[in-house]
């Protein structure tokens, strides 16, 4: 004989739209017994974590262009040069509504690179010839000069350690 458990779906788990706009009402009016406070949490939680998936993939693409432009001089271009543009500008604004997001960056940032290292030489089919390009094992800038610098100092690399 199987046993059949009882789940209650609530209005979170069959709409989630009406669920938001009820929840957002209960707010204003102080009526916080009411609230659905651990679906609350959980959305507040998720928005956090959706803005550091948002930073992280900006920066990655970044990063990524970057490489490639390094071990394919001859194939970079105005879509490389404009997708770098537009993640620094969609990491600029992260960063502006949320601080902490650069300090968690500035922190992970060589663990990043080295992503962004494996995925460029993946997407190029030249892994196999990694040794041989001479890519820093580290990310050879600061957060600071992937969001400001130069273009065209980024693609060259620092000339400083």
């Amino acid at each position: 004989m199987r046993v059949m458990s009882t789940v209650t779906k609530t209005l979170y788990d069959i709409d989630f739209v009406e669920w938001a706009a009820k929840t957002a009402e209960l707010l204003r009016q102080g009526r916080l017994d009411e609230v659905d406070l651990e679906n609350v949490a959980e959305e507040i939680e998720s928005l956090g974590k959706s803005d550091r998936r948002a930073a992280a993939s900006q920066l990655l693409r970044m990063l990524m262009h970057l490489i490639k432009q390094r071990i394919q001089p001859e194939r970079a271009g105005t879509s490389w040069r404009t997708s770098i543009i537009n993640a620094r500008l969609e990491m600029d604004l992260l960063f502006k509504d949320s601080p902490s997001l650069r300090r968690y960056f500035e922190s992970t940032l060589d663990e990043t690179y080295r992503e962004a290292v494996r995925q460029a030489l993946d997407e190029t089919s030249l892994k196999s010839r990694s040794k041989e390009l001479d890519i820093p094992g580290k990310c050879p800038y600061t957060l600071d000069e992937l969001l400001g610098a130069d273009l065209d100092t980024l693609r060259r690399g620092r000339t400083e350690p």
